[in-house]
């Protein structure tokens, strides 16, 4: 059995933990903690786990977390787990971070979109982006994994066999039209995403700035070997959960020899992969076919020279805590879907 502790357990990524990990057969949730004003069950602050887990949520505390926990989720707002890595690796805790602190390699893009300066330069080369779908074997071994953010999930998993296995597309027309449910923002209370400022309402927000826009292109571009700049406009939706983000590419004009459908490239990329589904040409998937589950799912469309791509998955699984499941199951080397079906 695996003892797990969760940091950030009242946040909407440290809820799904729980629930998640509460069915999971091989976990016992050893310790809940958050910024909190007082110690508090769980099960008061969540009142559907009452029956299920009792656990005390008090305010982190490293020694003790280190002392009852094999791995450790840090499911903590951006610029917050500097804080608690390197003292759970020096206790020798695993690791999976669902923030932001450790995904970017170059430090001065990280200061410049996370307005901070990184606390852990020591830390950062060995952290593992965790996504299952490109490094599983990474994964496997690693000690601190770098949950991939929401949007980032979506946009490189509709991306990914094309940039990589494909050298016949303009990489530098990609525009990702990406829109999601209001959970993405956290549950830390502000105006945008009040009922009645985001209901019946539709706008784009961090036009080309957003932060996860270089984590994009770092991903990208590694998968490219070549730099990869994209156009990336996110959008809040007045939805619990969800996103679905719509890709645009261009074929490389004068290149008219397509040997194979690009549904088919997808589908002999993704063919091992548990978690990804790929739709008929020109099939498209909904929110509705993902929300609640870990899965990502794509539809493409070709038009002469143009490309879409729409891909599909709720952020708070697939672009959170799920994959920070999945993640751990390779981790441990148990079968990937344990906990996430």
């Amino acid at each position: 059995m695996i003892n797990v502790g969760i940091v950030g357990a009242t946040g909407y990524a440290g809820e799904e933990l729980i629930s998640i990990l509460l069915k999971h057969p091989q976990v016992i949730i050893k310790s809940l903690s958050a910024k909190i004003s007082q110690p508090k069950k769980i099960s008061d602050i969540f009142t559907r786990f009452k029956g299920r887990i009792d656990l005390i949520c008090d305010k982190p505390n490293t020694k003790n977390i280190s002392a009852n926990c094999d791995l450790v989720f840090l499911a903590l707002p951006h610029t917050a787990s500097m804080d608690f890595v390197p003292d759970l690796l020096k206790a020798g805790k695993r690791i999976i971070d669902l923030s932001a602190d450790y995904r970017l390699r170059d430090i001065s893009i990280y200061e410049k979109f996370y307005n901070i300066k990184h606390k852990d330069k020591t830390n950062l080369k060995y952290a593992i982006y965790g996504l299952p779908e490109i490094y599983r074997n990474k994964i496997r071994d690693a000690r601190l994994i770098a949950n991939p953010g929401c949007y980032p999930t979506a946009a490189i998993l509709a991306l990914a066999p094309l940039v990589s296995l494909d050298s016949s597309f303009d990489l530098d027309s990609i525009i990702i039209d990406a829109k999601s449910g209001l959970t993405g923002a956290g549950r830390k209370p502000t105006e945008e995403i009040l009922f009645a400022e985001a209901n019946e309402d539709l706008r784009a927000y961090k036009v080309n700035v957003h932060q996860h826009m270089p984590e994009i292109n770092q991903e990208l571009s590694k998968l490219a070997d070549r730099k990869v700049q994209v156009n990336f406009v996110p959008h809040i939706v007045p939805l619990n959960r969800g996103i679905l983000a719509t890709v645009y590419i261009k074929r490389i004009k004068g290149i008219k020899d397509f040997k194979q459908s690009l549904v088919s490239l997808y589908k002999r990329f993704y063919k091992n992969e548990p978690f990804v589904r790929i739709r008929p040409e020109s099939e498209f998937p909904r929110l509705k076919d993902v929300v609640g589950t870990n899965f990502c799912d794509i539809g493409i469309r070709e038009d002469g020279y143009n490309v879409i791509i729409i891909s599909v998955i709720d952020n708070l699984l697939k672009g959170a805590s799920g994959q920070a499941v999945q993640n751990m199951n390779i981790m441990y080397r148990l079968p990937e879907r344990m906990g996430l079906l």
